[in-house]
């Protein structure tokens, strides 16, 4: 088997006609599901700090549900569901970047409220001394000093989100791997195309997490 291996037929051309175009959007998919998941994330994570019943249970209904749930069938939701909804298709693409902005805000904002929760009680107490309000005192003085203690956190679950962007095969989406299974199906060399494809994950992801790492000894040392 291992012997009839044959990687020969990778080049440039198949890189840049395949390959690519799938990287793209990986990468486009994987930056907008991080800011619109952070940003949703931060209101979740807020609401369920608020200790008012009203917003605490939907977010944390809100949370709970989706973290409970396989992203595939999330996925699968999404494509087939949102179509009826607004009565027209959607395209594989915008149906996954919605999906994942909706699904990783859940993730997110478990780690923004463990963020806040991190920052000295007297650093909101001193906000509230000063007369702001609890959204002024959350925007200005907790939430920057609890997304600097949480930076590399985000960063790890972001890598994860590029590794689960391989999902979106199951309404073909145009990814990362479905550039590598259309290049393996079009020279009949699926086993090659697959195995690069691993390892072109492994490299891309081994880097971000090796870069988190040291961004987190940075942090420390600034502590």
């Amino acid at each position: 088997m291992i012997a009839s291996l044959d990687f020969g037929f990778l080049n440039w051309g198949i890189v840049s006609n395949f390959i690519l175009k799938g990287l793209a959007f990986s990468v486009q998919l994987t930056l907008i599901a991080m800011i619109g998941g952070i940003l949703l994330g931060t209101v979740l994570a807020l609401m369920r700090l608020s200790g008012k019943p009203w917003l605490v249970i939907p977010a944390a209904a809100y949370v709970n549900t989706l973290r409970s749930i396989p992203l595939v069938m999330v996925i699968l939701w999404f494509f087939l569901l949102i179509p009826l909804l607004i009565g027209q298709p959607m395209g594989a693409e915008m149906s996954a970047i919605i999906t994942f902005t909706v699904f990783e805000a859940a993730y997110y904002s478990e780690i923004m409220r463990a963020g806040i929760q991190s920052v000295s009680r007297g650093q909101e107490h001193a906000g509230y001394a000063m007369g702001m309000t609890y959204g002024q005192t959350m925007w200005l003085i907790v939430l920057p000093q609890a997304f600097r203690n949480m930076l590399p956190v985000l960063l790890t679950q972001t890598i994860i989100l590029f590794q689960d962007t391989s999902l979106v095969y199951a309404i073909g989406a145009y990814d990362l791997l479905k550039g590598f299974e259309v290049a393996g199906r079009n020279f009949n060399r699926p086993v090659e195309t697959y195995l690069v494809a691993a390892l072109v994950y492994f490299v891309i992801c081994f880097s971000l997490s090796m870069l988190v790492r040291r961004l987190q000894k940075k942090i420390a040392i600034i502590r």
